[in-house]
């Protein structure tokens, strides 16, 4: 079976990253590697709702996640240490989550790079966190 790993900070979960795990999932065993609450406050300049504790355990519980953990590293490319561990054939991304950085280092070692299309579920509505932070904070 293909190992696939895709990354994210998972903080508010919601429908669109079950339906990314999913997708994920169906490439092969998929590996999720979370952002640690000091990497995320690093890269989004605010705290965690749920710490990385809360949304390890979340992440883990979902039947497409094969294996989930708490990223090591620092930064956009936090993963790079797990990523040479796990040694996946895939790394999956969604389209805001593509780069130029991440797709250089990801394909150097040798892993295919694909790109989602973030389609939702059925007739479910498409959701991101950041939206879903908007209405919160309204």
């Amino acid at each position: 079976m293909a190992k696939v790993f895709v990354s994210g900070c998972f903080d508010v979960l919601h429908s669109g990253h079950v339906r990314f795990f999913e997708e994920a999932a169906q490439y092969g065993d998929l590996y999720v590697s979370i952002g640690s609450d000091n990497t995320v406050f690093e890269l989004k300049h605010r705290p965690t709702l749920y710490n990385e504790l809360e949304r390890l355990y979340m992440v883990s519980a979902l039947k497409y996640v094969h294996q989930a953990f708490i990223a090591q590293g620092h930064g956009k490319l936090d993963f790079l240490q797990e990523l040479k561990t796990i040694r996946p054939d895939i790394f999956f991304v969604n389209s805001d989550g593509d780069s130029v950085e991440k797709r250089n280092a990801v394909e150097a070692l040798g892993i295919r790079y694909i790109v989602s299309r973030r389609i939702p579920k059925d007739t479910l509505p498409i959701r991101s966190t950041t939206a879903i932070r908007n209405i919160l904070n309204k």
